[in-house]
């Protein structure tokens, strides 16, 4: 077995370009950080008017409370990398099943 070094971690250069693609498109103000506002309206586009905005700004809230771990109320690039493997664990990991 051959040992794998410590503290190097491989990112494919198309899974990074597409993390900082989707950062774009909800940093709005590109001042490198997705704010609640952002995230509304970026919400907003998604779903038009199926969604409340009370709704709207409850998923907002809740998605900034899980992926803000500076405490600023917003979330960096960082955070939303880290919240995109999460998803992506959660994804292989569940069972899916066809029709």
């Amino acid at each position: 077995f051959l040992e794998k070094e410590q503290d190097t971690t491989e990112f494919p250069l198309t899974s990074c370009f597409s993390q900082s693609v989707a950062f774009r498109l909800y940093d709005l103000d590109k001042d490198d950080k997705i704010s609640r506002d952002e995230l509304l309206q970026v919400l907003r586009m998604m779903v038009g008017v199926n969604i409340s905005d009370e709704q709207l700004g409850s998923i907002a809230d809740r998605t900034i409370q899980e992926a803000d771990q500076d405490g600023d109320s917003a979330i960096s690039f960082t955070e939303f990398v880290k919240v995109l493997e999460k998803v992506d664990v959660e994804q292989k990991m569940s069972i899916r099943f066809l029709h």
